[in-house]
């Protein structure tokens, strides 16, 4: 005994705290190693244990790795636990409920909020460019505030929506992504197969983006929580505009146009410097959160502002969020969530074409140093666009949109006496979206005619939607080896919103702007076009069956049945399945002695999806109207548009999906390779009509696509030393072949609207440039046989040459000129794409890097070809800065000013704006700092942060920035911000938006 006593040494009591990343840790086990002596910390993170002096303690929580410190004969040891390297270890949101990462089945890929903050932004969506394998979001817009197109493994539907369905807290959300403040979302969770997306049925036809929002935890203290940055924004890259002195030889050489009365040539203005400045970005957001045994709350106010570098254009968000879960005796459990959020849009409408399209040589100035209200060039004349005017307008000129929102999830759950794991929850979802927007422009405003009437318009929309959500939910481990999750679902939404928009011209007074459209001095335009009314229901049955066998084989099955109040009578109820199987074959006892291998799991999947996204009514048809006189009368007229279809009912969506999901090295080394094929049938497409039937439209279910393709997602820990230095990289790549596979009828294309079998949905149908006429080619007046008409002005040489896939002749002359037919299809989809980043933490320091990259496909610059009316190549006014052909310069690669033209611009100047869309690109650095002092510690402060990070700093391989110095990713939709309208509003383009920026933030997180 006394051998005994010796050996185990003196006791003694310490005292401590466990935390982690986010503070205190409630509930974490504080055990002496090798006894079962052990206690848990209290709500604040802090333990009492009598133990030997020199015993060792061992410190664990779940998800986090466990650490072991020796006494040595301390009082006090405080410790901070660190998350498990392996992400195979975390748990995922999977759609009503979460699931450990290692047993699901389906296709989920999953980001944490502390991921997303390495990207500071107004809009998730740019928080998850280059970070999800499958997931695909490119740029609609660059203003303050934009959303990003959101694909999840590509486009299944022309006519219907191909967005994913986002689920907020749990409940479908009814707004704008961009009315969810990043700082408060915790974590993001994508389902991609049909598998894993069937459980939302018809809303999860294009897959799903579960958002959880941060939350308070039981038994926490209260803690507070700052979250701040502020920046500056500067222009990444000015459009690639000609200077003076090369505008005034282009103009010369063209011969077509003479300067104007405000030109010369001792003039070089840069209208993008006299228009662009410095923009800001600042965010405060506070929250506190906490808990007691048997609740936990939170509650948080945030604040965002940007603005751009264009003049009186800015984005403001005010948001306001809280929650709370109360356990109410044994077995009753309620709570809600809400997210409010109020925001202001600004200038939505100032842009860079008008700058852009005025002549260098132009003179802005008068002689006493004032700006002129116009300046006169060779054949336009343009409102002199400058910072200094558009600020100077004062109340002539207001673009204003307001918006209220407000987000709401109210829950009840109980557990159903004795029946172990079987519980009753039912979700209520409550939401609201207001929007009032204004536009006024004072007389002459942006308008080279002084006197031009001034003109207001005011647009209000309403948007509301409930839900309410019966779920059933049965979950038990039976044996310790048979889990059982069952979920049963009978739900009822509903979504109403109306709009209405009305126009004045001729307002009295710029004090009124559009606040009283009463005082104008003209009749209100209300076009029938611009008041929309439209409620639609969705009723939903589902059943989810999750079985798992020794935590080596998964299955997992679902059904469910939706009825849809948009789709024809008999075809508004469709019933589909979907089943995944999973084996952990590192788990099995032959693997055992592979130490080396932590996971092996395959995944395979089956579902069937539907779509009915397309716009409430369409089975009714469509009328138009038309004013006319009747005598001295006037009327107005009513006219079918589009004809009804009785039949009209649901796009298909088949899906095959594999997975392998791997961890080696003690999950130093893990990731995931999926394979997938979506075929999609009944596609919603709207067909043309011949004219002679008086009516030019109808939609039905003709078309059927195909999306397939591979995933590769891989993390790594490079070096895991918490005391010194540790670095971890995450790395994706994935690929989809699009492509459609039926048009009506038999069809094999739909020129019109650039559709055509075997080809991506997002085809192009124009000429193919091959090259530059040059003098002496033997067939060069076979091929163009030159100017006949006023559209076919000008010399061959020179010009751009196209490709022919006409016949020969025997002596290898073409058979005839190239004409319409030698338009190619043009896929645009890119090769493959995704993103990398890294991390490193040394001591207090940490650094990440967050990129993305695309390899092929096709980008659509408006600037170069001839949609912007900026590649002119005529001297008429400003002009992009291209190396053109002339005698002298015959190995250029833009066609001659004095070629063959087509109307305003050179013949197959649309061919110019195509390039190769790949690049490598950083979206953001971050070097950040931890203070970790005692005398922290001793105010109270668990926290101090501060880090500066720059966004967008360079672009790596790629062409289009190579040629231009600016951003290679699209900043507009195919139909916008360009002079001629050439391209679907489906197709993204380069415009003459809001330039892209390169941001230098200074941000703190403070914690206590």
């Amino acid at each position: 005994m006394f051998g005994l006593s010796l050996n185990a040494g003196a006791q003694t009591k310490v005292k401590g705290t466990v935390s982690d990343a986010n503070g205190p840790i409630p509930g974490a086990n504080v055990n002496l190693k090798g006894t079962k002596n052990g206690v848990s910390t209290g709500f604040d993170g802090t333990y009492s244990i009598d133990v030997p002096s020199n015993g060792v303690l061992v410190f664990s929580f779940i998800g986090l790795k466990s650490k072991e410190v020796a006494v040595n004969g301390q009082s006090q040891i405080n410790v901070k636990l660190e998350e498990e390297s392996g992400v195979l270890k975390e748990v995922v949101v999977i759609g009503y409920g979460t699931q450990r990462k290692e047993a699901v089945t389906g296709s989920v890929a999953s980001l944490g909020g502390k991921e997303l903050n390495e990207v500071q932004s107004a809009n998730v969506t740019q928080a998850l460019q280059g970070r999800l394998a499958g997931v695909e979001l490119t740029q609609t817009s660059t203003k303050p505030g934009a959303a990003m197109q959101i694909r999840i493994r590509g486009t299944r539907s022309l006519t219907g929506d191909n967005n994913p369905l986002v689920v907020l807290d749990g409940v479908p959300f009814g707004g704008q992504i961009g009315d969810i403040n990043p700082v408060d979302i915790k974590s993001v969770d994508v389902l991609k197969d049909a598998s894993a997306t069937a459980i939302y049925g018809s809303r999860g036809a294009n897959g799903v983006i579960l958002i959880t929002t941060n939350k308070g935890r039981k038994n926490q203290k209260a803690t507070f929580t700052y979250n701040g940055f502020t920046g500056i924004k500067q222009v990444f890259g000015k459009y690639d505009m000609m200077d003076g002195a090369k505008f005034a030889a282009l103009r010369d050489y063209s011969t077509l146009f003479a300067d104007g009365v405000d030109e010369t040539r001792d003039i070089n203005t840069d209208w993008q410097d006299s228009l662009y400045g410095s923009g800001e970005m600042l965010s405060h957001d506070v929250s506190v959160s906490g808990g007691t045994e048997r609740g936990a709350y939170n509650a948080g106010l945030g604040y965002y502002k940007e603005e751009s570098v264009l003049p009186g254009q800015k984005f403001e968000r005010f948001s306001l969020r809280g929650g709370l879960d109360q356990q109410i005796g044994k077995i009753f459990r309620m709570g809600f969530t809400t997210n409010s959020n109020y925001t202001v849009t600004n200038g939505d409408n100032i842009g860079t074409g008008t700058a852009l399209a005025t002549s260098p040589l132009a003179n802005p100035y008068n002689a006493d140093g004032s700006l002129k209200r116009t300046v006169r060039m060779a054949a336009d004349e343009n409102w002199v666009y400058t910072r200094k005017t558009i600020e100077g307008l004062g109340e002539s000129y207001v673009n204003q949109t307001r918006a209220f929102s407000s987000y709401n999830n109210i829950f009840a759950e109980v557990k159903i006496p004795g029946v172990e794991g079987l519980k009753y929850r039912m979700n209520t979802g409550l939401n609201f979206r207001t929007s009032n927007s204004g536009y006024y422009e004072g007389f002459g405003v942006f308008d080279v005619n002084p006197t031009t009437i001034s003109n207001a318009s005011i647009s209000n929309s309403l948007t509301t939607q409930w839900l309410i959500e019966n779920l059933l939910t049965y979950d038990r481990t039976f044996a310790d080896k048979h889990t059982i999750n069952f979920v049963g679902l009978y739900s009822n939404e509903q979504r109403t919103s109306n709009s209405s928009r009305i126009t004045r011209n001729g307002i009295t007074s710029d004090a009124f702007q559009f606040y009283n459209l009463g005082q104008s001095e003209e009749e209100a335009v209300i076009r029938p076009e611009d008041q929309d009314y439209t409620q639609w229901g969705l009723s939903s049955y589902m059943a989810r069956l999750m079985y798992s066998y020794d935590n080596k084989y998964f299955i997992s099955g679902t059904i469910r049945s939706d009825g849809s109040s948009r789709l024809a009578p008999g075809n508004k109820w469709f019933t589909y399945p979907a089943i995944s199987v999973g084996w952990t074959a590192s788990n099995e006892s032959f693997m055992k002695n592979l130490s080396w291998i932590n996971l092996i799991k395959l995944r395979a999947g089956y579902g069937k999806t539907s779509n009915q996204d397309i716009a409430p009514y369409a089975t009714l048809g469509a009328l138009g109207t038309r004013p006319y006189n009747f005598g001295s009368t006037n009327s107005t007229g009513v006219y079918v548009t589009e004809l009804p279809n009785p039949q009209l009912g649901w796009e298909f969506s088949t899906t095959w999906n594999y997975g392998l999901d791997f961890g080696f090295f003690n999950n130093r080394l893990s990731g995931t390779i999926e394979y997938y094929k979506t075929n999609t049938s009944d596609v919603l497409q709207k067909l043309q009509l011949p004219a002679t039937n008086g009516v030019s439209t109808y939609v039905a279910n003709i078309g059927e696509t195909e999306n397939k393709g591979y995933e590769i997602s891989l993390n790594g820990v490079i070096i895991d030393n918490p005391k010194g230095l540790s670095w971890s990289v995450g790395f994706n790549l994935y690929a989809n072949d699009n492509k459609l596979v039926k048009l009506a009828s038999g069809a094999t294309r739909d020129e019109g609207n650039s559709w055509f079998v075997g080809h991506n949905i997002n085809s192009i149908y124009d000429y193919q440039k091959v090259g530059i006429w040059q003098e002496g080619d033997p067939y060069m007046s076979i091929y163009e046989p030159g100017p006949t008409g006023i559209d076919q002005q000008g010399t061959v040489v020179g010009s751009i040459k196209v490709k022919y896939t006409g016949d020969f002749n025997a002596d290898g002359s073409p058979t005839r000129a190239i004409n319409a037919s030698d338009r190619q299809i043009i896929d645009t989809d890119p090769d493959f794409q995704g993103g990398f980043n890294t991390n490193l933490t040394y001591k207090g320091f940490d650094f990440s890097a967050v990129g993305a990259f695309r390899s092929g496909g096709v980008l659509i610059s408006t600037l170069y070809g001839g949609a912007s009316y900026l590649n002119l190549l005529n001297g008429r006014r400003s002009n992009v800065d291209v190396d053109y052909w002339t005698p002298d310069n015959r190995d250029a690669e833009f066609p001659n000013p004095r070629g063959i033209r087509s109307g305003d611009n050179p013949k197959y100047m649309s061919t110019m704006g195509y390039f190769d869309a790949s690049y490598v690109k950083i979206r953001a650095l971050t070097l950040g700092y931890t203070l970790d002092q005692q005398f922290m510690r001793d105010l109270g402060i668990e926290k101090l942060r501060l880090y500066v990070t720059a966004q967008n700093p360079f672009v790596l391989f790629s062409p289009y920035h190579r040629k231009s110095g600016m951003d290679p990713e699209t900043n507009s939709l195919g139909d916008e911000n360009q002079a001629v309208a050439s391209y679907n509003r489906r197709f993204l383009v380069i415009g003459t938006n809001t330039p892209s920026t390169r941001n230098y933030l200074f941000g703190l997180n403070l914690t206590f």
